[in-house]
């Protein structure tokens, strides 16, 4: 925990813990012990992302960041960039500026910002190797400053392996990121950051209620099959995916005290899902295919800065924004080594049926920021107004659809003295389905009405030579709330439950060291309510949810952390605990709270020869064996549903299961590093 001034909620994880972490964490592992947050990931090996609760929001509602340009859901957070290249994440779990490039940030941002180039030549070298038979080899090479340009980059190189945790099936990726950076003597710069990622991963089998009760009581477990004449077998149950992302942000100081900013960023990404699609008419197994031909994003932020005096900032800007994705869903013979047949080839030769989807966004935003009191005070006001075509079609009909969204914004920050600093923030917030969801919705002219937020937030913060302490107050209002049902082969489908409110408090408290040690807590309490009651197209009857208890939105969650490091050696503990929680639109379905920890212990040695940091260390997971649920894979209207996927189990038969699917806290791991710089 640091100091912050924003006059907003900031909760930062810095490059000293993320350090102490398994090289195999994505963000998502990185933020499990943020104040505001609950997260859930399926497995401990990087492969995979998973999901955030913030203050009764979900990741949907979250911008993800990285360098300011938006980035792969949690679901695929580990397409983003490996872990070494991660300098520090930011999470603002009331807050989203004015000028970010975000259609929805009702549950606030998460940031990853990328490692910054060395200015000498060098490096960084790393292994892993851990439960689940993982393996992992990671390099990164730096340029140094190129001659006297002012030129400097990097390139890394990663390859990561490992078995699933639950069943059979076996993971691999492969990732490269290239950082490049240019200063200028006058405060210019411009930065590129490029990842691509290649996935080949086993789609989990998420167990309901019965499935995880039964595993719990006898150990018969869900996981795919080593079988390849089973329809369950883990070859034929993969996530291929290959994914480019791109940012280059570029500020330039001009005259009479005007600066620019352009952030352009890119991101493709193609492949496809599969899993067992029954049989033919001769009996013969069949695989289904979710395929991504293309999904696409491309987009631009540009902002006119102008300081008008010592006290006041100006920005005036543009933003554009164009999604696509391009899918179909071709479906043929299992070939007889269990292993699904080509999707490419299935595409073009026999089911050409496909939909694609997508929005177009133009926003413009002007942001003021004032500074009196000798900078005591700071007073923020913006306003984005955004202007979006949507679109789905397929081979037979193509609707659109226009809609406009007001998004204002004030906060006020007071810093009462060198202790003590006072803060409110208000604003208002929208959110559309993603072109991935639209393309799985029915093509016609109903489409999802916007959801719109307004947020409030009051916060209070003190530090001295002990202690950091934040307090703050929130208060949310949700119309048209839009949240995600898990359909299988890891894709959703989006729907609205009407209203809802959220208010609570978060609490958090750090020590600073003494003797070595670091201690860290926090706290949050959430009251959150359905406002409307909700028709469960299912049963064409409507549910009576109004005055409830919201879907995925625990009364509480804490966290406590110790750090301690004493010459080269260092360890650091947490505890984190999530209430239970309605997993329902009709209430009537539920997981209790549970509680997850981890352990990292390591020490640093002595430079030796070429080795500048030689570093070992050792990351535990779930150290008391927890068979727990850690969240829903999306909202189900009643737990007494039938599943819209079928539910496997090892060799037995698929059946159909009732109520939501789950993750699960996965089982003990331990992975040990061999890391140095050079």
């Amino acid at each position: 925990m640091r100091v912050e001034t924003a006059p907003h909620t900031v909760q930062t994880v810095t490059k000293q813990f993320i350090s102490m972490r398994s090289p195999t964490s994505t963000a998502l592992d990185l933020v499990k012990n943020v104040p505001s947050l609950s997260v859930s990931t399926p497995d401990t090996s990087g492969m995979q992302g998973g999901m955030i609760q913030v203050r009764g929001l979900t990741d949907l509602d979250m911008a993800l960041m990285i360098d300011g340009a938006p980035a792969a859901a949690a679901k695929y957070m580990s397409e983003n960039l490996d872990s070494e290249n991660l300098e520090m994440i930011t999470v603002t779990p009331g807050s989203s500026a004015t000028a970010l490039p975000a259609m929805s940030a009702a549950g606030g941002v998460l940031e990853e910002h990328t490692h910054t180039a060395a200015r000498k030549f060098g490096g960084m070298v790393d292994f892993s190797y851990g439960t689940n038979n993982l393996s992992r080899e990671f390099i990164r090479l730096e340029s140094g400053e190129i001659g006297n340009s002012g030129v400097r980059s990097y390139l890394s190189f990663s390859n990561s392996h490992s078995r699933s945790w639950m069943g059979s099936g076996i993971n691999q990726r492969h990732h490269i990121d290239f950082g490049l950076q240019k200063d200028w003597d006058n405060g210019s710069n411009a930065k590129l950051f490029l990842s691509w990622n290649n996935a080949d991963f086993t789609i989990d089998n998420y167990p309901t209620t019965q499935e995880f009760l039964r595993y719990k009581k006898t150990g018969e477990g869900w996981g795919r099959s080593a079988q390849s004449s089973s329809d369950n077998y883990w070859k034929n149950n993969l996530d291929h995916w290959n994914q480019i992302f791109l940012t280059a942000p570029v500020h330039i100081v001009l005259p009479a005290k005007f600066s620019f900013d352009l952030q352009p960023y890119f991101s493709f990404g193609q492949g496809w899902d599969a899993a067992p699609g029954g049989y033919d008419s001769a009996g013969q197994n069949l695989t289904s295919f979710f395929l991504q031909n293309s999904t696409k994003q491309v987009g631009a932020v540009s902002k006119l800065n102008y300081e008008i005096d010592r006290h006041n900032h100006i920005t005036g800007g543009y933003w554009y924004e164009n999604d696509y994705t391009d899918q179909s869903y071709p479906t043929g013979l299992t070939n007889t080594n269990g292993t699904p047949p080509s999707p490419w080839a299935l595409y073009k030769t026999t089911s050409p049926y496909g939909q694609n989807a997508g929005y177009e966004i133009h926003g413009l935003f002007l942001e003021e920021t004032a500074k009196y009191l000798q900078d005591r005070l700071t007073i923020h006001g913006g306003f984005k107004f955004v202007m979006v075509n949507s679109w789905t079609s397929d081979p037979y009909n193509r609707y659109s659809k226009n809609t406009t969204e007001p998004l204002p914004q004030l906060s006020i920050g007071y810093k009462i003295n060198e202790h003590n600093q006072i803060y409110i923030n208000a604003e208002g917030d929208y959110r559309q389905p993603s072109a991935v969801d639209m393309g799985w919705m029915p093509t016609s002219p109903n489409f999802l009405k916007n959801q719109y937020s307004i947020k409030e937030e009051l916060g209070y913060r003190y530090n001295d030579k002990y202690i950091i302490a934040d307090v703050a107050f929130f208060n949310y209002n949700v119309t048209n709330r839009i949240v995600n049902q898990y359909i299988g082969m890891n894709s959703f489908l989006p729907f609205s439950i009407g209203n809802q409110t959220m208010r609570g408090f978060d609490v958090s408290i750090s020590g600073r060291p003494i003797h070595g040690f670091s201690p860290f807590a926090s706290v949050e309490y959430l009251h959150a309510t359905q406002d409307s009651d909700v028709m469960d197209p299912y049963t064409n009857t409507m549910i009576h949810s109004k005055g409830s208890q919201a879907v995925l939105a625990p009364h509480v969650v804490a966290n406590f952390g110790l750090t301690y490091t004493y010459k080269g050696f260092f360890a650091n503990g947490t505890v984190h605990y999530t209430g239970p929680q309605s997993v329902s639109v009709a209430g009537d379905q539920h997981i209790p709270g549970y509680v997850t920890d981890t352990l990292s212990l390591g020490y640093h040695f002595q430079p030796f020869m070429f080795a500048k940091s030689p570093t070992f260390r050792l990351n535990f997971t779930n150290l008391t064996g927890s068979i727990v649920r850690t969240g829903a894979m999306g909202v189900v209207y009643r737990g007494s549903d039938a599943n819209t996927h079928p539910v496997w189990s090892g060799n037995s038969a698929p059946s159909t299961g009732y109520g939501n699917s789950f993750m699960v806290e996965p089982r003990f791991s331990m992975t040990g590093t061999i890391s140095t710089s050079f």
